[in-house]
């Protein structure tokens, strides 16, 4: 623990005045409490068979729920809700899907596709039967309206009551300098915006009146292969329950294999190739396909409450702990599939037992500072995340503590468990001063903080981070994309390779290889950044520019 004293001593003296009285005791035993053991104990109870995959409104659920509260109980939290308990009630509804999707194009055979095969379909409209017949189909691009930009694929073409087919991820747009690289004026250059999202894709059909979205899945630009696509979508899926049903969403959101994309345009006399090429262009316009779509999603339907898990630690200062920072992390993942031969279990151990059991170990390391932070800290751990990040939408919508008091959360989604490491990934670089923070205790644990090392996967916008941050909330996301020290600088990282092979299927799973001394050194990180934040003398700001401030800046004019 010597390394750990010093970061400790230094940490204390520079950063935290409160603290000086005792710069060797203070961090001591709150970094203790932190060890690779203690974070593999909780993953392998989460990620065990016996939780079944912990699927939101099902046994596992029952279970990473109970285990989570005990944890917070033991640990010596106070409930996280005003209502004494520990859980926030989410209200879900779970949806199981029959689809059919067929193309009429003329003078050819009608094209039945294959579900999970060739597609995958569902709705969020809280119906028993979606039906949609003879739908006009319409390719529109990237299906992006971005006015920053000057983009617009839809021009003046009215889409009601069509079916759109769209092209996954952000316009690639040449660099006209250089056309070998992307042009960073335009959606990030190689950066994946919100506009190359699945969820604005569907957003922006219902907006337009459209009655089908249909994605043409390619992997690089998705950012995972199809057998993810398979696996998420080819189970029972869960929305909100909202009042509405979900009526203004689009009827139907559908997936279509590249292959089967390139058999369809084809057959309607149109180049996949040369499609994609227009569409990178500002003057691309929708092209009416010669087909039509017939669409038949048959829905079992159940409503249920699921659950949020919070515990709070209160602040010391008496003026100060109405104000909070949130550590935050999903507990479920993707269910057992019983359709399946073999392993049916989807165990979810980095995808996100890990995250949990850091939100755990956090927890237990603060119950050890002495004086307890000036601020209050929530540490929650989310539902239903895999199914659109609902858990953290609706806190997000539903604060149990108001916003305009929260500080920030501190998110995490997937911990490196692969042994010690140069650096540490920042998903969310560039964002706000919660960057700042990470880099310098990063430094003084020897280490540095990199930028996302893959932003064309988007992942900024594919974790909970990102709810809280569309109300406003200054958002870290550390990613597990780092360089270990057991490997040459420049060789392909674990982390790559786990989302090659493992990410969303059974085989993510606890393995005899694992080193958690890495995931513990970041857990520590987290400790220094939230104590940091939580006896700070401001709240952390969004960057100039960036798209999240506006809402900050409106919410604490308030």
């Amino acid at each position: 623990m010597k390394m750990t004293r010093s970061l400790a001593a230094i940490y204390v003296v520079t950063s935290l005045s409160i603290f000086a009285a005792a710069p060797e005791d203070v961090l001591k035993p709150a970094l203790d409490a932190i060890t690779p053991d203690g974070l593999l104990a909780h993953i392998k109870i989460l990620a065990s068979d016996e939780f079944e995959g912990r699927a939101p409104g099902s046994k596992g659920e029952e279970l990473s729920v109970k285990y989570i509260s005990d944890q917070f109980k033991q640990i010596g939290l106070k409930p996280g809700n005003p209502d004494g308990s520990y859980t926030q009630e989410v209200p879900l509804a779970g949806i199981t899907s029959e689809p059919h999707l067929s193309f009429a194009v003329a003078n050819k055979p009608p094209m039945d596709l294959k579900f999970a095969d060739d597609f995958v379909a569902t709705s969020a409209r809280l119906q028993s039967e979606i039906k949609i017949d003879n739908s006009d189909l319409v390719f529109v691009g990237y299906g992006v309206v971005a006015p920053e930009y000057g983009w617009d694929d839809f021009k003046d073409v009215d889409v009601r009551g069509k079916t759109i087919l769209m092209l996954i991820g952000d316009p690639p747009v040449p660099d006209p300098k250089d056309p070998s690289k992307l042009d960073e004026k335009m959606f990030k250059g190689k950066a994946m915006t919100y506009y190359g999202r699945w969820t604005y894709k569907y957003e922006i059909a219902a907006q337009r009146g459209a009655a089908a979205a249909i994605i043409i899945h390619e992997t690089e630009p998705a950012a995972y292969p199809w057998q993810v696509v398979r696996s998420s979508w080819s189970k029972e899926n869960f929305e909100l329950d909202s009042p509405d049903k979900n009526m203004g969403a689009v009827q139907a959101r559908s997936w279509i294999t590249e292959d089967v994309a390139k058999k369809l345009l084809g057959d309607c006399g149109q180049d996949f190739v040369a499609l994609k090429k227009a569409g990178v262009t500002k003057e691309s316009r929708p092209v009416a396909l010669n087909a039509k779509a017939k669409i038949d999603i048959k829905q079992t339907l159940r409503s249920f409450k699921s659950h949020n898990v919070i515990g709070k630690l209160e602040g010391s200062d008496p003026a100060l702990k109405d104000e909070y920072i949130i550590y935050s992390a999903h507990w479920d993942h993707l269910g057992r599939h019983p359709e399946l031969q073999g392993d049916q279990i989807f165990n979810g151990a980095v995808d996100n037992a890990s995250g949990c059991a850091a939100v755990m170990q956090l927890a237990a390391a603060f119950t050890k500072l002495n004086p307890s932070p000036r601020r209050s800290v929530l540490f929650m751990c989310t539902t239903a995340e895999e199914a659109g990040l609902l858990g953290a939408k609706w806190y997000a919508g539903h604060p149990l503590y108001p916003l305009e008091k929260t500080l920030a959360d501190i998110n995490i989604d997937s911990m490196n468990v692969w042994g010690k490491a140069r650096d540490i990934e920042d998903v969310s670089f560039g964002f706000s001063t919660l960057d700042d923070t990470l880099a310098e205790a990063a430094k003084r644990q020897g280490r540095s903080a990199i930028p996302n090392s893959r932003p064309q996967k988007g992942n900024i916008y594919r974790a909970d981070n990102f709810e809280f941050s569309k109300v406003g909330l200054p958002s870290l996301y550390i990613g597990k994309g780092e360089h270990l020290l057991s490997r040459p600088e420049n060789a392909p990282t674990r982390s790559d390779e786990f989302d090659l092979k493992d990410y969303h299927q059974v085989s993510d799973q606890v393995n005899a290889d694992w080193d958690l001394s890495g995931a513990a050194q970041d857990v520590e990180l987290l400790l220094e950044v939230g104590v940091q934040v939580a006896n700070g003398d401001k709240f952390p700001e969004w960057k100039p520019g960036n798209e999240f401030k506006p809402k900050r800046d409106a919410m604490m004019k308030k």
